[in-house]
């Protein structure tokens, strides 16, 4: 699994959680997951079983054959992929195919209680940016009646094009935002990726209070490189979280680092402690 092809606890769980050991105690304010493709060395069974000892709430980007395994362990898949094929949202060509299998993804997320899914912009290939935008909020309009029926929110997600995704056209907040603000509906949001746009523009605190109505989604990452979110990088990731928990912010705060040490489990549960506020 690549990061592009994954691409509350209920009070009666599961028998597999029933017979677990209690998760830690968290403060709840932000309700924190992890996503699947960095702890892919992991079989899936056990990263839920470890994650539900920790205290998160979730696994994020799973298909949806994957969805029950972590449902089995009364965690919710946070951030799903809509299971089937389709080209870029910037490209009018693909909308008609890419209407066809969200709406196919949102109605299995709907009746699998899977609260997202993910979509992606596409690279730019030469496009002017104004036409890219207008694509995008075009091919999401689409999908927005279904989305808003069901109660599935579509993520479009923030990545940067400087170091891991050359030529992506999402690759800033004023950008996204605008397209989001064109389709105006409250199933489609931002999946703003901290760790990107930290590379991409910086000053990511103000960049969430001044747009948290348009983002649905969180990924953490340690820059540079992506791995660790402690005081090995540049990011005060306890400030960030604190500040969206401040917000009122009710989605989900999914890690997306790659562990660097040779415990991968103790990275994720320092991440874990690290935003808890």
């Amino acid at each position: 699994m690549t990061r592009r092809s994954f691409i509350p606890l209920g009070a009666a769980l599961p028998a597999a959680a029933s017979t677990l050991q209690a998760p830690i105690a968290r403060k709840g304010r932000v309700k924190q997951s992890v996503s699947r493709w960095c702890f892919n060395k992991f079989p899936l069974d056990d990263l839920c079983k470890e994650a539900r000892r920790l205290g998160l709430v979730g696994i994020d980007l799973l298909g949806p054959a994957e969805w029950p395994v972590v449902q089995k362990y009364g965690l919710i898949p946070t951030m799903g992929s809509a299971g089937g094929k389709a080209g870029p949202l910037n490209r009018r060509e693909n909308h008609e195919q890419i209407e066809r299998v969200y709406r196919d993804g949102i109605e299995k997320a709907a009746a699998a209680k899977v609260p997202n899914l993910i979509i992606m912009s596409g690279n730019r290939a030469g496009m002017p940016d104004e036409e890219g935008l207008e694509n995008c909020a075009a091919g999401l309009m689409r999908i927005k009646p279904v989305a808003e029926d069901k109660g599935v929110t579509v993520c479009l997600e923030l990545l940067n094009s400087k170091v891991d995704h050359k030529d992506y056209m999402c690759d800033r907040t004023p950008w996204a935002v605008e397209v989001v603000k064109r389709v105006n509906s409250p199933r489609i949001k931002l999946l703003y990726d901290i760790y990107h746009m930290q590379i991409m523009e910086g000053d990511v605190i103000r960049t969430i209070r001044q747009n948290i109505q348009w983002i649905g989604h969180f990924h953490t990452g340690g820059n540079p490189g992506r791995h660790e979110i402690d005081d090995t990088q540049e990011l005060n990731y306890k400030a960030i979280a604190q500040a969206v928990a401040d917000l009122g912010f009710t989605g989900y705060f999914a890690h997306e680092f790659v562990p660097s040490r040779p415990d991968p489990m103790a990275s994720l549960a320092q991440a874990v402690e690290i935003c808890d506020v």
